[in-house]
């Protein structure tokens, strides 16, 4: 996780979803947290752990389904956009358990599993999914270069209020709460979890609007839910089950991380004084000094957790990118290949190998750069920031062709389709006419001449 300093960061990749809040990014490639949004391959593990089992007893399509983690303090989680489920920032390092949060989960699920949002009223439902996909394509188009389409599309989407869209009935709320129980009893977890979350923000029903947090405004509280709620955890059978020590300890991990890179450094090491030798204590240390930029406290930090758990790939990913972003690219590289070996599944990291092998300047890395590039669009083909570190890598080797597609993709990903017509066009103009790259341009200019137009009906 890391600021965009170096040229490397100067257009880092795309950053999930965010709230319709001011943009400022912050770090990096694979670990990109910003105002609006944030992704980070250890994170988004945890999250997929929690969340899987409960999708799959709701019988959604866990393929289907996305996690957002939205860089907001404020306590909230909403479901909206389809099958889409949203998680502040604040829930996460608020609620003091991997079983609170996957009651938040949990019940976010049952929207979405009882077709809640859907059935909303007509105005929202008309406005919610472009004002989702408005404020995803913003963010993606800053981070991906082009902050002049993002920040139109961004405006665009601020225009909507998320209290607008997702004021649940109190009817919808508590179906979803019976289908949450339904759903953590099913996958052998206990619902109290979710009972301390929603009684804690019962307390807030009876404040003002400016003081309450914006999951008791979407989300309709009262005393007779959580008591209806206090029934269904009473019958549970699993309702004393514990959390595991492993789940405790990752949880401890994530909201470590989470602090280190969005409070102040000062903030962080008052919560995790140098006394403190936890392995949470230490992570959160170290991505805090990373950002104040004190490599002399930073890599002490990392070095010692990767000296306890060598083959732990998410410790590899922070020092890479602890020297990458900080002007050490070729003193960065192994960590990221460590990382990639320990964890080769994980796109995210396999793309800011690829982009820290470029940042070295080294013409004898070009090749395997587009290999790790290419692999990580395999397994994530709308990876804005991969498509355009591909092109930059094509470009290297005076492979125009090649970098024009590549840039289009970028745009098509972003939803610039005006953009990405225009270099489909370049790369159909340099590729041989009938070979599959052809064909692939000519199918992102169909597609991008039928999507800009449809943008333009609607905008006018």
């Amino acid at each position: 996780m890391t600021t965009h300093r170096s040229a490397l960061s100067n257009s880092l990749r795309a950053i999930g979803f965010g709230a319709a809040t001011a943009v400022a990014l912050l770090t990096s490639q694979s670990s990109a947290f910003a105002k609006a949004g944030i992704r980070d391959a250890e994170i988004e593990k945890i999250l997929r752990g929690y969340s899987e089992p409960i999708f799959k007893a709701a019988g959604l399509d866990t393929n289907a389904v996305t996690v957002y983690i939205i860089n907001d303090p404020s306590l909230n989680a909403f479901a909206a956009g389809g099958q889409n489920v949203f998680i502040n920032t604040g829930m996460i390092m608020t609620v003091d358990t991997p079983n609170e949060l996957k009651g938040v989960i949990a019940h976010e699920s049952g929207h979405i599993a009882g077709g809640h949002l859907a059935r909303g009223p007509e105005a929202a439902s008309k406005a919610e999914v472009p004002m989702l996909i408005g404020m995803l394509a913003g963010i993606a188009a800053i981070a991906a270069g082009a902050p002049d389409i993002g920040m139109a599309l961004l405006i665009g989407a601020q225009s909507i209020t998320q209290r607008e869209l997702l004021a649940y009935s109190r009817d919808q709320e508590s179906r979803a709460d019976q289908a949450g129980v339904k759903y953590l009893n099913a996958t052998g977890q206990s619902p109290r979890g979710m009972l301390s979350v929603f009684d804690r923000f019962a307390e807030e029903e009876a404040m003002s609007g400016y003081r309450q947090d914006p999951f008791v405004r979407s989300h309709p509280l009262s005393r007779e839910r959580i008591s209806a709620l206090q029934d269904l955890v009473d019958k549970s059978k699993f309702k004393d089950k514990p959390d595991t020590v492993q789940e405790l300890a990752d949880y401890a991990m994530m909201r470590a991380k989470l602090r280190g890179f969005i409070e102040t450094p000062e903030i962080v090491l008052r919560r995790y004084p140098v006394s403190d030798r936890s392995a949470s204590a230490r992570y959160a240390r170290a991505a805090a000094y990373f950002r104040g930029a004190d490599l002399d406290r930073a890599l002490p930090e990392i070095d010692s957790l990767i000296a306890e758990r060598p083959n732990y790939a998410y410790y590899w990913e922070l020092r890479g990118q602890i020297l990458v972003e900080s002007s050490r690219p070729k003193e960065g590289v192994p960590a990221y290949r460590k990382a990639v070996e320990l964890a080769p599944d994980e796109s995210l990291i396999r793309a800011s190998l690829g982009a820290a092998l470029l940042a070295t300047e080294d013409a004898a890395v070009v090749a395997e750069a587009k290999t790790h590039l290419k692999r990580a669009l395999q397994d994530e083909p709308d990876n804005a920031m991969a498509w355009y570190y591909l092109a930059d890598a094509y470009a290297r080797t005076d492979d125009d062709a090649m970098a024009a597609l590549a840039t289009a993709e970028r745009y098509y990903a972003i939803h610039a389709f005006p953009q990405a017509m225009t270099f489909a066009r370049r790369a159909q103009d340099k590729l041989k006419e009938g070979s599959n790259d052809w064909q692939r341009a000519n199918d992102i200019l169909a597609i991008a001449q039928a999507e800009a137009a449809k943008q333009d009906r609607d905008d006018h």
